[in-house]
């Protein structure tokens, strides 16, 4: 067991060898910098970073099933939105409990998600063309609902998921590591997870194998659509309102934490592992940035060079491996 455990660790670590390095080399380099020295490495800070980032980890879960499918998914900001803003919504002007207001935000991700699979696999439209849509379906809805004002919604149960604590550990945080393991078992121990991988290499062969492409798609999608919406519930819970701008190039930032983990655009390959890496690198890029008082504006422009310069790494591995 304990030989197992040893090698899985090191099969670990040898994959994901370059952007383990690159993310302690950011570590390393904010603790020495003038500005961040004293506040970076701090407990609160660490617990700031991880509570900031675990609904990127919500989507980016789903996001690395999509692009192993050779896929992607554009709405998910949107939906956060949306599902952040009808579970206030419940609460405020129907009066309903806390708890039905999560789930019907997380219901919402689900219809979002099983609209996009069901157009995918029905009318072979284009993955981008159909969330790119339903982004926008998606956050027109939001700003109709509420008329473009945030729903404020202060009661404890409500603030719980986002900004509460279990002892000394950040709810978000605690959320994080279930759905985080939740996604490994899905996609390591399941027949699913290994139907994901065989359409993403070559969904004809996969056909001719027997695999329903269209259910895996189907599965894939309304996933990440209920990862969206708890990201949703989690980024509501911790503005204590729903706001119909929240969301806004969180598919973005899901994406270049994928592709910086090492999963590959052109579909087939990734894993889970380098996604958590490629979460906290975006995650402590974020707060090392803000941390150092960069105007937000070059925020995007450097999160975009990362983003590139990840691609560009995917795009000579593929061709030395001749794919």
């Amino acid at each position: 067991m304990l030989s197992r455990i040893k090698n899985g660790v090191l099969g670990y670590l040898k994959d994901n060898i370059g952007i383990i390095i690159a993310l302690f080399a950011m570590c390393i380099f904010l603790v020495i910098f003038p500005t961040t020295r004293t506040t970076f490495l701090t407990t609160k800070n660490v617990f700031n970073i991880l509570r900031q980032n675990a609904s990127n980890l919500f989507l980016a879960t789903g996001m690395t099933m999509v692009i192993i499918l050779g896929g992607i998914e554009l709405s998910v900001g949107s939906v956060i939105a949306l599902s952040g803003c009808v579970a206030a919504g419940c609460v405020v002007f129907l009066g309903l409990p806390e708890i039905v207001g999560f789930l019907a935000g997380i219901l919402v991700g689900a219809l979002v998600g099983m609209f996009n699979g069901f157009v995918i696999c029905k009318t072979e439209i284009p993955p981008f063309i159909v969330t790119l849509a339903s982004m926008n379906i998606a956050k027109g809805i939001a700003l109709v609902y509420t008329t473009g004002a945030p729903i404020r919604c202060m009661t404890d149960a409500f603030k719980f998921p986002g900004a509460g604590y279990v002892g000394p550990v950040p709810t978000p945080v605690i959320l994080m590591i279930i759905i985080f393991v939740i996604a490994c078992f899905i996609v390591n121990r399941t027949q699913l997870g290994r139907h994901i991988y065989a359409v993403g290499g070559n969904a004809q062969a996969a056909k001719f194998s027997g695999i329903n492409v269209s259910k895996v798609k189907f599965i894939v999608y309304t996933y990440t659509g209920v990862m969206a919406g708890i990201a949703g519930i989690v980024i509501a819970s911790r503005l204590y309102s729903g706001q119909p701008t929240a969301g806004d190039g969180a598919e973005m930032d899901a994406i270049a934490s994928v592709v910086v983990g090492g999963t590959s655009m052109s579909g087939g390959s990734g894993r889970l592992g380098g996604t958590l890496i490629g979460v906290l690198i975006i995650g402590v890029l974020n707060n090392g940035l803000n941390l150092m008082g960069v105007d937000s504006n070059w925020q995007y422009i450097v999160k975009g060079l990362v983003i590139l310069l990840a691609v560009y790494v995917d795009f000579i591995r593929n061709k030395k491996a001749g794919r």
